[in-house]
């Protein structure tokens, strides 16, 4: 059994993965003078898969690792981690990934709560940030696809849902600080939990 990773392009992007066994293929050419002898059996070189389908296709295993329940989709998922509902959506042929998950509509927010999460996007939101679309304010976190490694990707999942759950208090990825901001406290329970059952994968 060999991983196969075939794409199903609707609106310009999407990819599906499975497992399938290879199916073995002859060419029927004529014999040179020159041509080595070729075993009856003999099975031409498969073709790498694309990397980014790939690299999709990594990204919704780990999610089903993490929650069974996991929703998924031709260019994603929707799943949740400690009661946070997080979208994964992927572009194979940018080669871009994308975490979000909805915090507050945008029309709650003072204009001490925009400064305190502009703030945190400077230093305790690390990789996660804040930002505001569609009338929603989104804890998200966005990257190149192809380079996004296992635990990077675990993290980037702590700590948007962290983002997501200390809004209002701490403002914290739940990583390190970087420092050098206003922000203050951090939140490292939770991806360490995740890099744990990340070892099943």
């Amino acid at each position: 059994m060999i991983k196969h990773y075939e794409t199903l392009f609707a609106a310009g992007f999407a990819v599906a993965a499975w497992i399938a066994p290879v199916q073995p293929a002859f060419a029927q050419t004529a014999p040179s003078e020159t041509s080595e002898p070729v075993e009856p059996d003999a099975t031409p070189d498969e073709a790498e898969p694309s990397e980014t389908i790939a690299a999709a296709a990594k990204l919704l295993e780990i999610i089903t690792v993490i929650d069974d329940d996991a929703r998924l989709t031709a260019n994603g998922a929707s799943f949740t981690i400690d009661e946070v509902t997080i979208t994964l959506v992927f572009d194979v042929i940018a080669d871009r990934m994308r975490l979000f998950s909805q915090v507050v509509p945008s029309d709650t927010l003072s204009v001490r709560t925009l400064r305190w999460v502009m703030q945190a996007n400077f230093d305790t939101a690390l990789d996660a940030r804040y930002a505001l679309a569609r009338g929603r304010l989104w804890a998200t976190f966005i990257h190149p696809l192809s380079p996004l490694e296992k635990d990077q990707f675990i993290s980037a999942l702590g700590q948007t849902v962290n983002v997501a759950l200390t809004y209002g208090t701490l403002y914290s990825g739940g990583a390190i600080s970087f420092g050098g901001g206003d922000s203050i406290g951090i939140q490292r329970q939770l991806i360490e939990d995740l890099l744990r059952r990340g070892q099943e994968i």
